[in-house]
């Protein structure tokens, strides 16, 4: 597969970018900074350098590939809007080139559904959602973009990340995760990576938690 990476300088993107490179893939790592990307002297790593906030600049990035990753995030609150600015662009690259298969990471805190217990609907999550205001507001653009898109996409819901090491974790489509509260990043990736070979993601939103 040839992939396309956006947010590779992340924590979740160095992570989907290392084990995409491990299953043999073929990468595409879109960064602002390439100093910040660990160096990966792979033979099937390419680094490109441009605005993910810019359609034009990304389209090169996009051109041929089988699928495209976000892993874009805010770095501090007044970065808000980068997912959904971000991923609004993506989106238009990717429509200009013919692209379709997509996979946009955001959030299971600004969700509340049938996966969450009582005390994460009644206290957790309003607790969250006063407190990350700004960043729940951009995830759901992000999510209504998507959404809004022609593409075979699907959307990853994480809980609070960690830097844990690999354990057993579990999914759900379409609902949060009951209990699941945390998710390493590294666990996150292999998720990312699972929905990409599975078709029958597309058009559902996937989350993962322990």
């Amino acid at each position: 597969m040839r992939l396309t990476v956006f947010g590779a300088t992340g924590g979740t993107g160095r992570h989907v970018t290392r084990q995409a490179l491990a299953a043999g893939h073929h990468v595409t790592a879109v960064v602002r900074d390439p100093a910040r990307l660990p160096r990966l002297d792979h033979p099937r790593l390419q680094t490109v350098v441009a605005d993910a906030l810019d359609p034009e600049a990304i389209r090169p990035a996009v051109s041929g590939q089988d699928a495209i990753v976000s892993a874009l995030g805010p770095r501090a609150r007044t970065d808000a809007s980068v997912c959904a600015d971000g991923t609004r662009a993506i989106i238009t690259a990717m429509r200009a080139e013919g692209i379709r298969r997509l996979v946009v990471v955001t959030a299971s805190g600004h969700v509340v559904d049938a996966g969450d217990n009582r005390f994460t609907r009644t206290v957790v999550k309003p607790l969250l959602r006063r407190y990350l205001r700004e960043e729940f507001a951009g995830f759901a653009r992000t999510e209504q973009a998507v959404r809004d898109s022609d593409l075979d996409w699907t959307i990853m819901r994480p809980p609070r990340l960690t830097d844990g090491r690999h354990r057993p974790y579990r999914t759900a489509v379409d609902r949060n995760v009951r209990g699941g509260f945390t998710i390493a990043r590294v666990d996150l990736a292999h998720a990312i990576l699972a929905a990409l070979d599975d078709p029958t993601t597309a058009g559902h939103t996937v989350s993962v938690g322990y």
